[in-house]
């Protein structure tokens, strides 16, 4: 019957209107909310079959959904574990349950923004009670091979392991200097140029390695040889050499400075290839750049005067760590005193080819669905996701004016569905009244 149609399309038009309130009502609610979703509700139009001597009204139906795609604005902030993913994709975070469990018993969520601090044990967490999820790196800042089809190799990111770093040196670059050429002549006093070099151990403490080279002098002419020979401070007898070397320099027109040959022996070794003399310190061993034949880049034989300069080298001493960032890519890095930076975790983003089917949970974090499609974590800023802003936080996709004007148009309209209800109650009643 079209009167009954009509107060039941009244009725339903009532409880959308009613469902579209609840959603302007969140949005409103949390537009001061970092990292908030606007809510949506989505009407749909119902049609009951139709005769041709009366129309019977089908009604609305009514489906709510989170805007999850839509980005916020990022907003600068002065703290540094203030962590936004500027465009597509949401952070990897769990509960506090997880922190402890199993990867495969953790439960994973994702999350746009955060504000981020360590609780008691070191574990990077936010305001809402998530805890930040990376895959720890190396000692080179390499994660290696993960899986990005799940969380099975993400773990919570903790920092008070690194509160202390001691990097032992394992590399040193001395190929900046010159001997020089006037040593290896005949009639040169035939003293050491000494070369030391300080590198830090294991443990952190400063330690000296000293290159000896001593040029051969010949009889008659210029040699362009050398002799060198490596002693390591932290050695049980520092007074013993550790390497030698025996090296040979090209005085010809096209190469003239460069090595021509490089032998090792006494504990060392040396790659023609790389360039590097291979030595075995008190904490392990370190590869020390000479230089390659006949390359402009190692050391050379000039005649110059003695240049010990533009020597490198890494590691660092004991220090205490003083920030935490992240970078563009994701790499949360530990920055200590004496201005050593160290990559922790590699924290990736993760994205679904339906965002907007994820499940909401509390604090502005989602759960993947079976609607959502499978989680992929990308490395930040590739594919397409966007990248990581430390210092940043994303607001809410609320825009007030428009709410405010949604929910003019909601009340008019649920008034306007609640004057239906009522005519059709008038109508109903004059239809009783004619039996009177």
């Amino acid at each position: 019957m079209t009167i009954s149609s009509s107060l039941n399309a009244g009725v339903m038009g009532l409880n959308a209107h009613a469902t579209r309130l609840g959603t302007i009502s969140d949005n409103i609610a949390n537009s001061a909310t970092n990292g908030y979703k606007r809510s949506q509700a989505e009407f749909s139009s119902l049609v009951l079959e139709q005769r041709s001597a009366a129309y019977s009204a089908g009604g609305v139906s009514v489906d709510t959904f989170k805007d999850i795609g839509a980005s916020g604005s990022i907003i600068s902030t002065g703290n540094a574990m203030d962590f936004a993913v500027s465009g597509r994709g949401l952070l990897p975070v769990t509960t506090s349950a997880g922190v402890n469990a199993s990867a495969s018993d953790r439960s994973l969520m994702l999350t746009p923004t955060g504000s981020f601090f360590a609780d008691q044990n070191g574990n990077l967490r936010n305001q809402s009670g998530q805890y930040l999820l990376g895959w720890p790196t190396d000692t080179n800042g390499e994660v290696g091979g993960v899986s990005r089809n799940s969380g099975t190799d993400l773990e919570p990111v903790n920092i008070l392991a690194s509160q202390f770093v001691a990097s032992p040196t394992s590399e040193i670059d001395i190929g900046g200097i010159n001997l020089p050429a006037d040593a290896t002549n005949a009639g040169a006093n035939g003293d050491p140029y000494i070369l030391p070099v300080e590198y830090y151990d294991n443990l952190g403490r400063a330690q000296t390695v000293s290159i000896n080279f001593t040029p051969v002098v010949p009889g008659a002419g210029s040699s362009n040889q050398w002799t060198a020979q490596i002693f390591d401070s932290a050695a049980t007898n520092p007074a013993a050499s550790i390497g030698d070397l025996a090296i040979e320099f090209d005085d010809s027109v096209a190469n003239g400075g460069t090595i021509d040959t490089a032998t090792a022996n006494n504990g060392a070794t040396y790659s023609a290839a790389t360039g590097i003399v291979t030595v075995s310190l008190e904490h392990g061993d370190v590869e020390i750049y000479l230089g390659r034949q006949n390359d402009d880049a190692g050391i050379k034989q000039l005649a110059a005067p003695y240049s010990p300069s533009d020597i490198t080298k890494n590691g660092a001493p004991i220090s205490d760590l003083e920030s935490v960032q992240i970078d563009e890519q994701g790499f949360l890095q530990a920055i200590y005193d004496t201005g050593f930076r160290r990559s922790l975790y590699q924290i990736p983003v993760g994205d679904v080819p339906n965002l907007n089917a994820l499940t909401a949970r509390d604090g502005q974090a989602f759960s993947i669905s079976a609607n959502s499609g499978d989680l992929y974590l990308w490395d930040a800023n590739t594919g397409p996701v966007g990248g990581i802003s430390g210092f940043s936080l994303m607001e809410s996709t609320t825009d007030i004016a428009s709410e405010l004007t949604d929910l003019i148009e909601t009340q008019r309209a649920y008034s306007s569905n609640a004057k239906i209800v009522q005519t059709v109650d008038e109508m109903l009643q004059e239809t009783t009244n004619l039996k009177r």
